[in-house]
């Protein structure tokens, strides 16, 4: 309850949940206020918005309507978002734990393996992994994950090297308690509140991520996303700005959202930071 309680103090944090559950309800919501699907033309092509009540955002060159767009890819922004991060983190704090807990000749290989991801621009390395793979969410997906869990790796790392030395796991090697089971179950609990706020920071970068993929034609061809809306519409801009503008404003709402929570997330769960503070 304090941890609540905490968080329930950071009034923007509160905001960014609630946009969140708003853009997460709309997702799930979808099939049902657009059984139509998104790529089907369904009225009038560039009708503006709330010229006609049945498309409150307008529709596009082919008749479709942008809500209904907008709906549906908020389910594949959600999807890939929270996906490549949860990998990411399952491989960044494998990667990170072993290198912190171990040190030594373990630590040196992982990390050079690590810095060798981050020598190459993250993006790049997306675009160049799915142009291979061909663009599809399985492959966007991966491809995010891939280029995103060297951050974890070094902070987990940090973490355990940090952790390893003190008291409890001293103890914990006295009574003969291996190495995996001494980083399960003593080091990785108290290294989790950094890892679920840089978490959820990812999932936003992840997002973002998407966007970008989707708008220079990288998305999966098969299902709608916010960067494929505007990437569509970005020889329009002038004639029918709302094409660009909605999906636009849905991807900074969200990621906005996110940002707000990971912020809440570190206030309620870093107590140096509440030290700080107080």
């Amino acid at each position: 309850m304090s941890f609540l309680r905490r968080y329930a103090q950071n009034i923007g944090a509160l905001i960014g949940l609630a946009i969140l559950v708003v853009v997460v309800l709309v997702a799930f919501a979808a099939p049902l206020l657009y059984p139509v699907s998104p790529w089907q033309g369904v009225g009038e092509p560039l009708l503006g918005p709330f010229e006609d009540p049945a498309y409150p955002l307008g529709t596009d060159l082919l008749g479709r309507d942008i809500a209904a767009g907008i709906a549906y890819g908020a389910r594949v922004s959600l999807l890939i978002g929270i996906i490549s991060t949860a990998v990411a983190v399952v491989i960044g704090v494998a990667l990170g734990a072993l290198a912190g807990f171990y040190g030594g000749r373990v630590d040196d290989m992982l990390m050079r393996f690590t810095e060798f991801f981050q020598t190459i621009p993250a993006f790049a390395m997306a675009v160049v992994l799915v142009a291979i793979f061909s663009p599809n969410i399985t492959s966007i997906t991966l491809a995010i994950a891939v280029v995103s869990w060297p951050p974890v790796a070094r902070l987990v790392r940090g973490e355990f090297l940090s952790l390893r030395s003190r008291e409890f796991v001293q103890a914990a090697v006295v009574v003969g308690q291996t190495g995996p089971r001494i980083m399960a179950t003593q080091i990785l609990p108290n290294a989790i509140s950094p890892i679920i706020v840089t978490a959820s920071l990812m999932v936003a970068t992840a997002i973002l991520t998407e966007s970008s993929l989707s708008f220079l034609g990288l998305g999966d061809r098969n299902m709608m996303s916010w960067g494929f809306m505007i990437g569509a519409a970005r020889t329009m801009l002038r004639e029918a700005w709302w094409l660009s503008v909605f999906p636009g404003v849905a991807i900074l709402v969200t990621v906005l959202a996110i940002n707000l929570i990971g912020e809440g997330l570190n206030d309620a769960m870093n107590p140096h930071l509440r030290g700080r503070k107080g």
